[in-house]
């Protein structure tokens, strides 16, 4: 599987590199503002989104295999030991 790209939308600050870098994965929103697509990096992509998050100026990016970024079946099934 190839890897998701991510945004920690309260790392960024919204200077908009990352669309300028990947306008195929990223568009920005009416306040500048990175959305991501979603869904799993092309292959002929990987490269270039790994520049994108190390440019990143507020480390917002974040390039994840996808079976860490939407967890394993056991933890998605997991609730959080306070909910009962």
């Amino acid at each position: 599987m190839n890897p998701r790209l991510r945004v920690d939308p309260v790392a960024c600050d919204g200077a908009g590199l990352c669309a300028e870098l990947l306008p195929e994965l990223v568009s920005l929103d009416d306040w500048g503002y990175p959305m991501v697509v979603d869904g799993e990096v092309p292959a002929h992509l990987v490269r270039p989104v790994r520049r994108a998050v190390s440019a990143c100026p507020r480390l917002a990016l974040v390039l994840r295999d996808a079976e860490s970024a939407l967890g394993t079946p056991r933890e998605a099934g997991r609730r959080h030991p306070v909910e009962r």
